[in-house]
């Protein structure tokens, strides 16, 4: 660390506070689960069953139709769940889908990065590459439609997020690739203007990890009919049969062994979020909780958003840093090292979980807001960060 940080007066620190977050799970991924949410309230006839029995079918059925009920996903879009989490919905529809037409990639945090290089390095191909740094986003207006487009709506390690989808044209030629792991379920996503959207159930609705929901609308569907790619396909990402769509796929007939628990748990957090109201009422307290967010970053001194404006400031995942003033003349090693005690601090008075950083983003720290934390437990929040920074200065 160069620099020292300037002792706060004694009359400046705070006390600790008497009341804590009901619930400090304030992870990225995976998220809070569902209020209300035990593990015995889960049905367990499909658990020790074969996915393929009808019962397992039926499962994952109505699994895939009460994502489509919740997320209002029109009846021209295929959903299907698909093995290893957002990260494998996207790399299934890279490596199936591209090759056909230039692409281009937009990065604005490291998942986008990390596509640029499946692009690049793994597939060989020469796109156009759009980059915007931690904070920001590159020119949409600058984007040529007449290729793929690749992005992610809601960066998750940036907290940045595209303001809507007015900027993708209807008359598009290329495909547009949407990874909405961080949106879907808290941000309108116009289906009309994504032909491939992904997610993956850890996030806005708190379930389980390893499988991901790909959902391709008819242009995607055209285009697996109609190109064969350059590269070998490993078999967890083929979705056709003969130069056919594999309908099986988005009918419950899962490429490979799905956990039913994991299943029965997203059952359990879609039917919450239809009980609550729907996608309206996800998306109200998404917005509830990042507002109140909002006002303990302005009530703080010491602390600000990494995403200045606001438009393009995500709702879930936000991502804070110092501010300049609080740690002037402390380096990027210095704040890291801030990061980690603050971070320790509420976690071991049971405050707050997970609220690091993400390894790849500039210092600071990052509190999801998803539609399963309570705004309450943002707002008990503000007063143990207050505590937190004040405990760990020399």
């Amino acid at each position: 660390m160069s620099g020292l940080l300037t002792e706060p007066a004694p009359e400046l620190r705070p006390d600790r506070p008497a009341e804590k977050p009901a619930r400090p799970y304030f992870s990225s991924g995976p998220c809070a689960k569902p209020p209300g949410w035990a593990l015995e309230r889960l049905p367990h006839g499909s658990l020790g069953r074969s996915h393929r029995s009808k019962l397992g079918k039926s499962r994952l059925q109505h699994a895939i139709d009460l994502t489509r009920e919740v997320l209002q996903v029109p009846d021209t879009h295929r959903i299907g769940i698909v093995p290893a989490s957002d990260t494998g919905a996207v790399e299934m529809a890279m490596w199936s889908m591209l090759g056909a037409r230039p692409v281009t990639l937009l990065a604005w945090e490291s998942f986008g990065e990390g596509w640029v290089t499946d692009a690049v390095k793994q597939l060989k191909l020469d796109p156009t590459v759009m980059k915007a740094p931690y904070g920001a986003l590159p020119d949409l207006s600058a984007v040529d439609f007449s290729n793929d487009v690749i992005f992610t709506w809601n960066g998750t390690t940036s907290g940045v997020r595209v303001p809507d989808g007015d900027w993708i044209p209807a008359d598009r030629e290329g495909l547009t690739f949407a990874d909405a792991t961080s949106a879907a379920f808290a941000m309108p996503l116009p289906f009309d203007k994504l032909d491939v959207t992904t997610f993956s159930f850890q996030k806005v609705l708190g379930g389980e990890a390893a499988h991901g929901v790909l959902i391709l609308g008819p242009r995607a569907v055209e285009r697996l009919e109609s190109h064969t790619p350059a590269w070998p396909l490993p078999k967890i990402f083929r979705m056709t049969k003969s130069g056919k769509l594999n309908e099986g796929i988005f009918q419950g007939e899962t490429i490979n062994t799905p956990s039913m628990l994991v299943i029965e748990d997203y059952i359990f957090a879609l039917e919450w979020a239809k009980e609550l109201g729907g996608l309206e009422a996800l998306i109200e307290r998404s917005l509830a909780n990042a507002e109140a967010l909002d006002r303990v970053v302005e009530a703080l001194p010491w602390l600000d958003h990494l995403v200045a404006d606001p438009a393009i400031r995500s709702t879930t995942s936000v991502c804070l840093k110092f501010a300049d003033d609080a740690v002037a003349g402390v380096d990027e090693e210095g704040r890291l090292a801030l990061v980690k005690k603050l971070a320790a601090r509420l976690e071991a008075e049971d405050a707050a979980y997970d609220i690091a950083g993400h390894r790849d983003a500039p210092a600071g720290l990052r509190v999801w807001c998803g539609a399963t934390v309570d705004a309450a437990d943002i707002e008990a929040l503000g007063p143990w960060l207050d505590w937190g920074w004040h405990s760990i200065q020399p």
